[in-house]
């Protein structure tokens, strides 16, 4: 033992070397580092994922109770839930400012005649690139960044969409991710290049497909680029109060921009306009 003092059999604990007492492996636990993530998180507690099943089943779980609401799995669009939650600028800026974040979690039921594909390609999407993230990130980190990312695609709506178009779809957050590995990729030093090429052919397909919000996809890449960086690139020191002090500031800037864009819109919208994808 490494204090050579008398200890039972029942207080040893087998060591590489010998054993040691109760008291030097308490010790010696306390002088090892644990191991973090490139986010900052404990690698331990981030293999398990957590956050990317919970917020599938969410998203799931809403439009079932969206289809059972319209009695029909591809015009869910008529439901209560949908009609309440979507992303129309200018009944957020008359108060009801829910719609910004429960517009990322609906879906339209179907789009071109493929069903509900919106939600199939969105899911598998947050899967795909969510997995890797959140074992990156932790699970905190990781649903700050998601989150962000969604209210980054509401506010670019916000900001220069229709008044009166209605937007829905968690495309915004999913687009967040995109940017959000990108960063953890060129942090880590990888190998960009598959992460850019998949950002740029969702982006060209944003840009060449009808009825898709590209300002709900850019402003969920962006908001989820810059969380992530605040995340990955915070100094060591002080990691956690950059880190929190970042995700509020962007929080902050976002939600100042869209109050501005709200005050200024015209607020007597009466319809719903043309529903767009995002």
């Amino acid at each position: 033992m490494r204090c050579d003092r008398p200890a039972c059999p029942d207080c040893l604990r087998e060591a590489s070397v010998g054993y040691q007492c109760v008291d030097c492996v308490s010790e010696g636990s306390r002088t090892v580092r644990t191991p973090r993530t490139i986010g900052g998180a404990r690698a331990t507690r981030a293999r398990t994922l957590v956050m990317v099943p919970v917020l599938i089943v969410v998203n799931v779980a809403a439009f079932a109770v969206t289809a059972i609401q319209a009695g029909s799995i591809v015009d869910n669009s008529a439901s209560t839930l949908f009609q309440d939650g979507t992303l129309v600028p200018a009944w957020v800026s008359a108060g009801e400012w829910w719609r910004l974040v429960t517009s990322g979690f609906l879906h339209f039921g179907n789009y071109g005649g493929y069903g509900p594909v919106h939600l199939l390609f969105n899911m598998f999407a947050l899967w795909v690139i969510g997995r890797d993230l959140e074992v990156a990130l932790g699970r905190t980190r990781f649903l700050a960044v998601y989150l962000l990312s969604l209210l980054g695609g509401s506010t670019a709506v916000m900001l220069f969409g229709d008044a009166g178009g209605g937007v829905a779809g968690a495309s915004g957050a999913v687009y967040g991710l995109f940017g959000g590995i990108a960063v953890v990729v060129f942090k880590a030093k990888l190998n960009p290049s598959p992460v850019l090429a998949l950002i740029a052919i969702n982006i060209f397909l944003s840009v060449t497909l009808p009825g898709i919000s590209l300002l709900g996809h850019v402003g969920g890449l962006v908001a989820g680029a810059l969380a992530t960086a605040a995340l990955v690139y915070a100094p060591q020191a002080r990691r956690d109060q950059v880190q929190i002090g970042a995700c509020v500031g962007l929080l902050v800037l976002m939600v100042v921009a869209i109050a501005v864009r709200g005050a200024v819109l015209d607020c007597t919208a009466d319809s719903l306009g043309v529903y767009c994808l995002t």
